[in-house]
């Protein structure tokens, strides 16, 4: 707004006498002198101006009631503000305010004074004389103390402290009788005065992260308390004056010290919400059961062995979450719960359940993962409204394909699918146990391996003067007979020694196997450690046995003491001389003794998956469509899809086959023996002229290395295959030509480096895995600088003008990282989350992140002060911002040194960065240009297996994506029956999406529209899901042809600083839900960490993605309504038929 414009409205309201005026969001930086003529003014807003000052004319506006000056740029208060004598309500909320005026004082008719977010250090002395005040908001500011004459605000209902720097109150705060709330959270107390039991009429007191040790006696006086949080203090013991708190409703005890809990708790009859986690508690008191009005009950990470019998008087007990304690049982009695609805009991050492547990009618969530059930009661399917059960990584015998993702960050499988196979295999005229297993042979080469094979399935096998090196992997089918009579049959894949293949043989190391380390007793070139440790990361510490080839009968040394101290997955350390057989009886022993027991092994399968598996062994082919093995399956009466596709899977899981449900081209195969693929793959990395070109090879080259009849018409799969492994990728704008970068160059590419402003991370490895860069370099391929600087151990990035550095020291176990250029931040970010993905595919991998000294001696410094990332963030959480540098002592700020290295979506002069979602999903969208073009030929298969009809029809669909309820609903209404009259529908999922049908899938598929029209109101933009399809659309490209923008009126995206709001409301989400989970264990954290992303996600988009809706002419709602929808029309039609 000018000046001129101003000055007309001060004019036109002096003359019309207003009483209320409102100026906010006008971009105003002063008021004039005329605003003095207002002075009949009761309300003035002024909120979401840059005012930096105020005009002394204020001070005529002496009939101001109301005075709205939040979200300004005000550093300090005119004296002349003690003149407004009438003001009742004060909002000075997110300013720069240090201090106040001693005129503060003479406004004694202040009923509300609102502070929060300013930079005070202190309050005056004058601000006693508020005697009226009864709402006093101060969170987020710099105090350190409160003077005495606080207490002499005696009419005060509401005081929020939070977010100070408070180290102790003034007596006089007991003189604050009527205070009903009190927020203290996030200052520096260490104890209380027992004058706090005199504010009598406290409702509501939060005392949450401070540094209490003990609660004073005096405590128990505050009888009207309803809501209580002393979340994260050092309390060890509650008093017993505790019981006295009657009245409390809400209690929050979490992280703290308790390791008892006074008979007295049971006092606290009202109590419907309690919060206990990370505590030291061993046992509850039996008073404990008379808390019958709980309904929320949180005890988890404590130390208790059992629940008293009393437990089961908790009635009206709706969610309890009792995980990561020591609970071996339940009691009877807990099947008296009646009400409960969620129980999580995951990470005891529970073995059965209660037959009561069936009696829990309204159960509908249930989370038992990690204990030691291998059985589950009858009762169990008796929970009519039971919609989720976690029972992995528990002894049951269902298979885990059935019992939901290996990730436990997902949710669990089918509940009635995981019942019906459980009660299902209870039946032995229906089931039938599977003998069945893999055993893996691995080792440097020429160490026996291969010989070890074929003596295990044949001793009278002759060994030759010199066994040709396995190339890649051969599988060797084995059987034998158990003590029962029943045939074995064992899978004994024998790996290739030589150092290629080390980092690809990862792929084929499985869970739910037996391992075999042949080491050769003449070379000693066996590294043991390296060898154990990556099958312990790989195989879920399956077990392995150590064989000693003692060729010619030379003796090998092996420490087993020291391995079996750091491996207890290491079972036996075996001799033998393949030559004369001596040890191999032994050897043969302990391997069918110790693969018969594996896990998995006979447990009892429906009959109908193991017939088919038998008929797949008698298959001769390398491999057969999914449409064969789908026939295949029906002819042996298995005729539900799901179980076929689970059956693949567990066999895929067993390296039985492989069938790579997941992937866009190999779905539609399964791989019936595995070495015809693995050999494939080999052929192409042990290829001289591939190896000659340092991994380059094109499409012709492969025509000639899978020139064998076996691989006929197989190209494009095998390729794939390679795709799929991370071991080459195709070199953009070079179609049919790949690079497998295990194979490039060692020697160190030639280019300059600018070393100034570098942003500096390194990742250091207590084992390092060999070949993390190597698929790091796949997985950033279409960055890589000029297709050229990248080597073996090395490569540089490059986009947008900036620069990425990434080299692998194998020897030192590390990664360094240096970036430089405009989008360091963002292109960091990108870097650190790709390498994240890396490491989550190992299972324990043990990893450091380091982050250099900011200093001034150590700033451009070549050997700065590095210090481990999680020790900056457990500094951050207990809110020590400071840390000292080793090199220099100089005290650093732990929250600069977060965010130099990590992405923060506001830089510090206000001005947003570029978005790293947006980063991310360029790098997405060009690795998946790479995957369209290299997959050009396979789509064809697709296509003929898709229905074209369908696949024409998802080209002329018109999707609605826009938030539930409200004038949103009502706009989507008018909207549907329009088109619908016309002939066209469109897509909404209110209507489509279907009972039980799956929301994120939906909203994909949404994301990837050829149309979609949005609906974009306020609620839609603080909406997850709504938010999630607008971050799809964007992601799936094409934004600005494919979104058809309706913008309501309370969507704020047209002004700067309403955008901001956006911005700080999903950054606020973040914050609430990093916060919750801080207080929740790593290992219980199913589907959060996905969430926190997605909101993340939104976050980093938000800013950009408003921005460029709000560049679009969207019309209004009324325009469309009223030409129903005619422009919109005749868009979306130009649109299909393009």
């Amino acid at each position: 707004m000018t000046n001129k414009e101003l000055l007309q409205i001060i004019e036109q309201a002096a003359r019309d006498k207003v009483t209320e005026l409102d100026l906010s969001g006008k971009g105003l930086t002063t008021l004039p002198a005329e605003i003095g003529q207002l002075t009949n003014l009761q309300t003035l807003n002024l909120s979401d101006n840059q005012l930096s000052g105020l005009a002394v004319e204020f001070e005529q506006l002496t009939n101001l009631q109301t005075l709205d000056l939040s979200f300004n740029q005000l550093s300090s208060l005119p004296v002349e503000i003690g003149q407004l004598t009438n003001l009742q309500t004060l909002d000075l909320n997110f300013n720069q305010l240090s201090s106040l005026p001693v005129e503060i004082g003479q406004l004694t008719n202040l009923q509300t004074l609102d502070l929060n977010f300013n930079q005070l250090s202190s309050l005056p002395l004058e601000i006693g004389q508020l005697t009226k005040l009864q709402s006093l908001n101060l969170n987020n500011n710099q105090l350190s103390s409160l003077p005495g004459k606080i207490g002499q605000l005696i009419k005060l209902q509401s005081l929020n402290l939070k977010s100070n720097q408070l180290s102790s109150m003034p007596g006089e705060i007991g003189q604050l009788t009527k205070l009903q709330s009190l927020n203290l959270n996030n200052n520096q107390l260490s104890s209380l005065l027992g004058k706090i039991g005199q504010l009598t009429n406290l409702r509501f007191l939060d005392l949450s992260f401070n540094q209490l040790s003990s609660l004073p006696a005096e405590f128990g006086q505050l009888f009207k308390l309803q809501s209580l949080n002393l979340y994260h203090n050092q309390l060890s013991s509650l008093p017993a004056e505790f019981g006295q708190l009657c009245k409390l409703q809400s209690l929050h005890l979490g992280d703290n010290q308790l390791s008892s809990l006074p008979a007295e708790f049971g006092k606290l009859s009202n109590l419907q919400s309690l919060n206990l986690y990370n505590n030291q508690l061993s046992s509850l008191p039996a008073e404990f059961g008379q808390l019958s009005n709980l309904q929320s009950l949180n005890i988890y990470n404590n130390q208790l062995s059992s629940l008293p019998a009393e437990f089961g008087k908790l009635t009206n007990l709706q969610s309890l979450n009792i995980y990561n304690n020591q609970l071996s049982s339940l009691p009877a009695e807990f099947g008296q719960l009646t009400n409960l609805q969620s129980l999580h009991l995951s990470g005891n050492k529970v073995s059965s359940l209660p037959t009561e547990f069936g009696q829990l009618t309204n159960l509908q969530f249930l989370h038992l993962y990690n204990n030691q059930l291998s059985s589950l009661p009858r009762e169990i399917r008796q929970l009519p409204n039971l919609k989720k059960l976690d029972i992995r990584r528990n002894p049951v015998p269902i298979p885990p394909e059935i019992l939901g993702s290996k990730n436990f960050n997902e949710d669990p499988g089918d509940v009635n699918e995981i019942l019906d196979f459980y009660f299902r295999v209870q039946d032995p005229t229906e089931t039938e146990p599977f003998y069945e297993a893999k055993f893996l042979i691995v080792g440097e080469g020429a160490a026996g391996k291969t010989s070890l094979a074929k003596k295990i399935k044949d001793q009278t096998y002759k060994l030759q003067p010199e066994e040709k090196s396995t190339q890649g992997i051969e599988v060797i089918r084995w059987h034998f007979t158990l003590p029962n009579g029943k045939d074995f049959r064992v899978n004994i894949w024998d790996f290739g020694g030589q150092e290629i293949y080390h980092q690809t043989h990862q792929f084929f190391l499985s869970k739910r196997s037996l391992y075999a380390l042949v080491a050769d007793s003449r070379k000693e070139n066996t590294d043991f450690y390296w060898w154990l440790k990556i099958v312990e990361l790989l195989s879920d510490k399956s077990p392995v046995m150590i064989i000693k080839n003692e060729k010619q009968d030379c003796q090998c040394q092996v420490d087993g003491g020291q391995l079996r101290g750091e491996f207890d997955n290491l079972k036996e350390i075996l001799a033998t001389n393949l030559a004369n057989n001596r040890g191999l009886p032994e050897i043969k022993q302990a391997i069918q003794l110790y693969i018969s027991n594996l896990d998995h092994v006979s447990t009892p399968l429906p009959k109908l998956w193991v017939r088919v598996r038998n008929a797949l062994e008698n298959y001769s082919r390398n491999y057969i469509s999914v449409e064969e093995y789908f026939i295949l399956c029906r002819i042996n009466n298995l005729t539900d899809r799901k179980d076929m596709l689970r059956l693949s899977s567990y066999l895929h899981d067993l390296g039985v086959c492989l069938h790579f449900q997941d992937d866009s081209t190999l779905k539609h195969y399964v791989i019936l023996k595995p070495e015809w693929g693995t050999t494939a793959v080999y052929k192409v990395l042990d290829n001289q002229t591939v190896k000659q070109n340092l991994g380059c090879f094109t499409k012709d080259d492969l025509k000639d290395i899978w020139k064998s009849p076996e691989y006929a018409d197989m190209g494009d799969e095998l390729l794939q295959l390679m795709m799929r492994f991370k071991l080459c990728y195709e070199i953009p704008n070079r179609p049919n030509t790949y690079i497998a970068p295990q194979l490039l160059s060692i020697e160190k590419a030639d280019y300059t480096w600018d070393d100034r402003h570098n942003l500096i991370l390194r990742y250091t490895y207590t084992f390092m895995p060999k070949g993390i860069l190597t698929r790091f370099i796949v997985e950033t391929h279409p960055w890589i600088e000029q297709q050229k600087i990248v080597w073996k151990n090395g490569v540089v990035l490059n986009k947008d003008e900036t620069r990425a550095e990434v080299i692998e020291n194998y020897n030192q176990r590390e990664i360094k990282i240096r970036v430089a250029g405009n989008r360091k931040k963002e292109l960091m970010a990108v870097i650190t989350h790709e390498l994240e993905k890396i490491h989550n595919s190992y299972e324990r991998l043990q990893y450091q992140t380091l982050v250099p000294c900011n200093c001034k001696n150590c700033e451009g410094s070549g050997t700065p002060h590095l210090y481990y990332m999680d020790v900056l963030y457990r500094f951050r959480y207990a809110r020590q911002y400071e840390i000292q540098c080793q090199k220099s002592f100089q005290m650093v700020d732990v929250r600069k040194l977060i965010d130099d290295v990590m992405f923060q979506s506001i830089k510090a002069d206000g001005e947003f960065n570029p978005q790293v979602a947006q980063l991310q999903s360029e790098l997405e969208q060009e690795k998946n240009e790479s995957l369209t073009h290299r997959l050009r030929d396979s789509e064809q298969k697709e296509k003929d297996i898709m229905n074209s009809q369908s696949a024409m029809e998802f080209e002329k669909e018109i999707f609605i994506s826009y938030a539930w309820s409200g004038e949103s609903e009502q706009f989507v209404n008018q909207l549907d029956e329009t088109l619908q009259a016309k002939g066209i529908k469109i897509i909404r999922d209110k209507r489509d999406l279907g009972y039980k049908g799956l929301i994120k899938a939906f909203m994909e598929r949404i994301g990837r529209g050829k149309c979609v029209i949005a609906v974009i109101s306020d609620k839609y933009l603080k909406s997850p899901n709504c938010m999630f399809e607008l971050v799809q659309i964007a992601k799936n490209g094409k934004f600005y042809d494919r979104i058809f923008p309706i913008v309501l009126v309370d969507a704020q995206i047209y002004k700067p600083i309403a955008r901001l709001k956006y911005i700080k409301h999903w950054e606020d989400e973040i914050k609430q839900l990093d916060e919750g989970m801080k207080e929740v264990g790593a290992a219980n954290l199913q589907g959060f960490r996905e969430e926190i992303d997605q909101y993340t996600e939104i976050r980093n988009a938000i800013a950009e993605l408003t921005n460029l809706l709000k560049d679009m002419n969207a019309l209004t709602p009324d325009i469309h309504s009223k030409s129903e929808f005619e422009e919109l029309l005749e868009a979306i039609v130009h649109r299909l038929n393009e």
